[in-house]
């Protein structure tokens, strides 16, 4: 099972559209996890018409239009694997204590907010990804997202993939 993951797309205010590269994942991936910071329900309207199933949030930058359609906190079940999504974890330091003990039923937690692409393990188990930000690298020297597979109840092949930088205009 394919994964694709995204967070902070930020649009239209950091770019006017999703990456190509990233429209170009969405056929292939069988669940899209998005961490919210939508800020447009454009971008929510195309990723529930092109993914084969969406699981998502808002962000802290989300207005009511978004957050009457989408909950804080998602959860989902595939192969066996329990995943979770949410917008904000905190600051970087305690990340892995604190998200294990809010979240202790989970295996994978799926996170955005800070535009930094994470990947770590809590001493318990539970896998953190943060996909960074496709549209808005901030201090970053890519914008990123990720895509992972899973296969026979395991998360394997989590992959960060870098977007060209876009021209300005």
């Amino acid at each position: 099972m394919r994964l694709l993951l995204m967070s902070d797309t930020h649009l239209p205010k950091r770019a006017r559209t999703l990456p190509p590269q990233l429209i170009d994942e969405l056929p292939g991936a069988e669940v899209v996890f998005h961490a919210g910071d939508w800020v447009d329900t454009d971008t929510l309207d195309l990723l529930e018409s092109r993914s084969r199933r969406l699981v998502a949030v808002y962000g802290n930058n989300d207005g009511p239009q978004l957050r009457a359609r989408l909950p804080e906190v998602a959860y989902a079940e595939l192969e066996g694997l329990r995943f979770g999504v949410v917008h904000e974890t905190g600051p970087a330091q305690g990340r892995e204590a604190r998200c294990a003990a809010r979240f202790p039923d989970l295996d994978v937690l799926v996170f955005g907010h800070s535009h930094i692409p994470w990947d770590t393990t809590a001493p318990g188990g539970l896998r953190l990804l943060n996909p960074g930000s496709p549209t808005d690298r901030r201090r970053q020297p890519y914008c990123t997202y990720l895509t992972a597979i899973v296969a026979g109840g395991r998360l394997t092949d989590v992959l960060l993939h870098q977007l060209p930088q876009r021209q300005p205009g």
